[in-house]
């Protein structure tokens, strides 16, 4: 995959890489399609706010709808209705999220269903099999990602496998073409825990294999921010700084921007279209629950500086009440800020750190993104 490095700032930087579904500029926010669908906004309204890249997951899809309809439709991209880049988790988040319900042998993972209670293997050839059929632009490695807190020995046999799986990946992933005309990237992903020694032999080892790109994962499942910084900045060092870096399942806005500090392009994460279905919005002076009986009459826009679809029609009193009558375009409407307030952030970042700014930018944002909204009874 052809990865453009084009400015730094420090340990920030902007850069821009291609897909046979179009550039995507970094840093950049995907938003979670985990079964085929970014929940409660469509994909005009996504493509409305200029969302570059989505993403899908591997062991949701593969249970439901199923890779042979997929494959029979001409690929994910078809089968949703998106013309835009695509990124294919592996299911590893799955091994930590459904711990319950699997096994992990050196062969792959077994989980049983959460639908059914039905038995499937995943294997690291597997993996990149379904992923050949879903047509993702950008496909993950099989890893497990493993629990917080664990001790120190459970995470390096973790990573020792992941390590091996991964080149099991890679072997598969070159024995194996593209379905549907367009090229395919696959990344690596750095695991680890809290464990600096850990993280950096599985980025060494990781860097040898030649991947496209470098996810760092592991990390949003418990500890502290702190904490996930202080890896952040460990690791980073240690992956190629001409290939992409991708930060999973992170987090807040002043995670990212955070993240972005220490040289990180790409993230993804639930919370905007989550926190957005439960009437909390992201602005750019803290977040705003639209529960709050202060909002009742409240006839100014959700966010008075942002411009998007819901802030540009309407109130926070009539959001209030969509969510107080339990109106699904309140969920649609909110979420269309949320997302459109995680891009935006992220195009002021790639604007502050090519103007070599990004530092104060930072500074600023994120004191104004941490102010707590000022108290008042929810009703």
């Amino acid at each position: 995959m052809k990865f453009d490095l084009l400015t730094t700032d420090g340990k920030a930087r902007t850069g821009r890489f291609e897909t046979g579904h179009g550039v995507v500029e970094t840093p950049v926010f995907m938003p979670v399609g985990t079964q085929g669908s970014v929940k409660a906004i469509e994909n005009r309204e996504l493509e409305g706010i200029d969302a570059r890249i989505i993403l899908g997951n591997t062991y949701h899809l593969y249970l439901r709808p199923g890779t042979e309809l997929i494959r029979e439709a001409g690929g994910l991209h078809k089968f949703i209705g998106w013309n835009r880049a695509l990124l294919t988790d592996s299911g590893g988040y799955q091994v930590f999220s459904l711990n319950d319900l699997r096994t992990i042998e050196e062969v792959g993972v077994t989980f049983k269903s959460h639908i059914d209670g039905s038995a499937h293997t995943f294997t690291p050839e597997s993996v990149v099999r379904i992923q050949r059929d879903l047509g993702s632009d950008i496909l993950m490695v099989l890893d497990e990602c493993a629990p917080f807190p664990c001790d120190l020995e459970y995470a390096r046999k973790s990573n020792e496998l992941t390590v091996r799986w991964a080149d099991r990946c890679r072997n598969e992933f070159e024995r194996t073409t593209p379905l549907y005309g367009h090229p395919q990237a696959l990344f690596g992903i750095v695991q680890g825990s809290i464990y600096p020694e850990i993280r950096e032999a599985s980025a060494r080892s990781l860097a040898g294999m030649d991947f496209d790109g470098y996810a760092i994962g592991g990390l949003a499942v418990g500890e502290s921010a702190v904490e996930m910084y202080r890896i952040v900045e460990f690791t980073e060092p240690l992956l190629p700084a001409e290939k992409p870096r991708y930060l999973m399942g992170v987090g807040t806005p002043a995670n990212l921007l955070e993240a972005v500090g220490r040289g990180i392009d790409m993230f993804d994460c639930v919370l905007p279209t989550r926190n957005g279905r439960n009437a909390n919005l992201f602005t750019r002076r803290g977040t705003l629950n639209m529960r709050n009986a202060k909002y009742r009459a409240d006839l100014t826009p959700p966010d008075q500086d942002c411009d998007c679809y819901t802030c540009s029609n309407f109130t926070r009193a009539y959001l209030r009440h969509l969510f107080q009558v339990r109106e699904i375009v309140g969920l649609q409407l909110a979420t269309i800020h949320n997302l459109s307030f995680y891009l935006w952030l992220m195009k002021q970042a790639r604007a502050a750190i090519s103007e070599n700014r990004f530092d104060v930018w930072k500074r600023l944002v994120v004191s104004q993104l941490e102010a707590e909204e000022t108290a008042g009874s929810v009703q």
